[in-house]
């Protein structure tokens, strides 16, 4: 009995698993990065099209 409290004592006091939490902040972070690029690609979109043609065009 006293085995057993003391392995729920430890359990309640050891530190959380907070590997899953880091794991959502790389999520996060790679959505941010993913939502950024879409809009720059949104915005610069025609503009870098119209870069490479001239490139493609030269050679």
């Amino acid at each position: 009995m006293l085995s057993q409290v003391s392995a729920l004592v430890a359990r309640v006091l050891a530190p959380p698993d907070e590997g899953g939490q880091g794991l959502a902040e790389y999520a996060l972070i790679l959505a941010l990065i993913a939502i950024v690029a879409i809009v720059a690609l949104l915005f610069l979109g025609s503009q870098i099209s119209d870069k490479l043609s001239v490139v493609g065009n030269a050679l």
